[in-house]
């Protein structure tokens, strides 16, 4: 086990460097020159040239790629541009209205999922499944910003029943009051493509010889389904909920817009309308990251599941 993290560390390095010369090419070639922006329409040459020696993008390109290594290696990137908050800062302030939303969400999703898939399976093929089926189609053609839209005026405008926008400073208040909508329409959104496709999960373990086999020995159909059809299903469904945690960090930006919560996702929109590169190019490789760690969470998950999976 030891060997095995040890090697999947030791390969995500060269990852890690492609990503962070990509976002470096990206924000030096493509992304114009900071100083410009920064400085305004009336600027003259003398104030460009200032800006552009306190951002240190006067510098070589190596000496400038150096820096940037520095950076993520010290988990420093500076000051926002737009702000002049500490980018560090603003990394540890907003992460955690992020997680207050995607904690419980991912929660509720997974065990609604996996406990309707389940229940599904028992009636697969009949009129039940198809109409299921058809509302999942239907609420998945819906976008997400009419459930914002639709939840929002009718549950906290009219019916009063939730705030319409605000942030707390508790971890209490805001997880039972301010996040408790958010927390519901993305669980409305997320429902119904999660249930496709776990419901695919279950079902392509319910054909299988072992299955055929325990029904052979009598065994309850409610124990294979909860104890072995879940068991054999939930290496794909880890693998499903690993792998959009770090894009659900970034995705919720429109409920954290649309409510003003103060997380990641909202800061990448301003970061971007504000042309704020820094945060930017922290976020990037934050997320980048991320993806890689929880990707070896997920290897390691499996064999917690299933001691068969042999990790190579």
């Amino acid at each position: 086990m030891l060997a095995f993290v040890l090697r999947r560390l030791w390969q995500m390095l060269p990852t890690m460097a492609g990503v962070v010369l990509l976002v470096f090419l990206l924000f030096n070639w493509v992304g114009g020159d900071p100083a410009y922006i920064l400085a305004g329409k009336m600027s003259d040459a003398e104030a460009i040239a200032n800006i552009r020696r306190q951002l240190g993008v006067d510098q070589p390109y190596h000496v400038q790629l150096w820096i940037f290594v520095k950076q993520i290696l010290t988990f420093d990137f500076g000051n926002s541009w737009a702000t002049g908050e500490s980018v560090a800062h603003i990394m540890a302030t907003r992460l955690g209205p992020s997680l207050t939303v995607l904690i419980p969400l991912t929660i509720l999703e997974t065990g609604f999922g996996i406990a309707l898939a389940l229940a599904i399976a028992f009636v697969r093929g009949s009129l039940t499944d198809r109409a299921v089926m058809i509302a999942c189609t239907v609420g998945m053609s819906i976008s997400i910003l009419v459930y914002i839209i639709v939840f929002q005026y009718g549950l906290a405008y009219k019916l009063g029943l939730f705030p319409v926008q605000g942030w707390g400073a508790s971890l209490g208040e805001n997880l039972l009051r301010y996040a408790t909508l958010p927390i519901l329409i993305g669980l409305a959104v997320s429902i119904a493509p999660t249930l496709r496709l776990y419901r695919s999960f279950v079902l392509d373990e319910v054909g299988q010889d072992y299955v055929r086999t325990a029904r052979a020995k009598g065994l309850p159909e409610r124990r294979i389904m909860w104890v072995h059809v879940l068991r054999n299903a939930a290496i794909p469904i880890i693998t499903h909920v690993m792998a959009n945690l770090p894009a659900l960090l970034i995705g919720a930006f429109l409920l954290e817009r649309f409510f003003g919560i103060p997380g990641i996702g909202r800061e990448v929109i301003l970061a971007v309308e504000r042309s704020d590169f820094p945060v930017i190019k922290a976020i990037t490789v934050y997320v980048a990251a991320a993806t890689m760690i929880f990707n070896l969470l997920t290897d390691l998950l499996y064999q917690a599941v299933d001691p068969r999976v042999q990790l190579k």
